[in-house]
């Protein structure tokens, strides 16, 4: 009798969706953000991505090596690297993108125990490692194609912007946030496949338009709207870094609270901070708050009250 019943850990009911699948969808999903990065910027944008990727792969193979455990192959290196160069302008030193792909693999990832136990986004985490360290560099978006303020900063300082630029992506800015239209294409791409849904970039990006109309100076005035959401990283953040299953939170509700803090988080710094952009710092803060929103928002087991008592009858 005791044959038929098998022993093991959770969790018991596997998908039959593996990491690496997943992982590859989002890479296939980046590339029209990363293809028009380097249209957009040119070659120097590929070598940006190139070494970041590299930097993200070799430290985590280095790592597998010393510990006995590879994993490279569930392409979350490779994941992370390209977010982190989308996340880049295209005019960084080479060397620091190295530096911010080995402190994303090895100081947020592989130090907490690797993919799954990561209390933040290691892409973003290594952005504002970078922005920290290297406040000059991270903030110098003149290149060959364009030069002087992204139009985020235009838009802050109350100059005008060219909407049409901003949604195409024929402005300063980083690798992969400048396209609207490549970004939307390859959160489609996610949506159709099931890999992300809309709960969190839904909750995240309306909550943000109702917190810039009403404290951005402009009212609801749709051209302002549209012009904070085309500009920065709000639309790849929302669709391609808030929603990673790691960081995110588990709960339903807890996905809706956490899009709508971000959504508020982001606004607080984007219209009454010093900068133009805030979508890393409130993603990383986000992060951070999960354990708690989950903590509120865990449903109550069946038979039991809140505080963990079983119903009386």
């Amino acid at each position: 009798m005791s044959e038929l019943f098998k022993v093991s850990s959770n969790p018991h009911i596997r998908s039959k969706v593996a990491t690496n699948g997943l992982m590859l969808a989002v890479v296939i999903a980046l590339m029209p953000a990363a293809g028009f990065g380097i249209y957009n910027f040119g070659p120097r944008a590929l070598a940006v991505m190139m070494v970041t990727m590299a930097s993200t792969v070799l430290t985590e193979y280095f790592f597998g090596l010393y510990t006995k455990k590879l994993t490279i192959t569930d392409l979350s290196a490779v994941v992370t690297g390209l977010l982190l160069a989308l996340n880049l302008p295209v005019s960084i030193p080479l060397w620091m993108a190295a530096v911010g792909g080995i402190f994303a693999i090895l100081a947020v990832k592989m130090l907490f125990g690797g993919l799954g136990q990561n209390f933040m986004n290691p892409a973003l985490a290594a952005r504002c490692f970078l922005l920290i360290s290297f406040p000059t560099a991270m903030t110098a978006f003149d290149c060959d194609a364009y030069t002087g303020a992204t139009p985020l900063a235009m838009l802050k300082a109350g100059e005008p912007v060219n909407l049409l630029d901003m949604v195409v992506g024929r402005t300063a800015g980083t690798i992969g946030e400048t396209s609207v239209i490549a970004i939307a294409v390859g959160a489609c791409l996610l949506l159709l496949l099931g890999v992300i849904d809309l709960r969190i970039p839904g909750s995240y990006i309306v909550t943000f338009v109702l917190f810039a109309g009403l404290f951005g100076g402009y009212g609801f005035n749709p051209s302002y709207l549209a012009a904070q959401l085309s500009g920065g990283g709000l639309m790849l953040g929302a669709f391609f870094m808030a929603t990673d299953y790691v960081t995110r939170p588990i709960t339903i509700r807890g996905q809706y609270v956490f899009g709508i803090t971000l959504g508020l988080l982001t606004g607080i710094f984007r219209i009454f901070g010093p900068g133009a952009e805030g979508v890393s710092y409130a993603i990383i803060l986000g992060n951070l708050l999960v354990p708690l929103i989950e903590k509120w928002t865990m449903p109550t087991a069946f038979g039991h009250r809140k505080g963990g008592k079983r119903h009386e009858k």
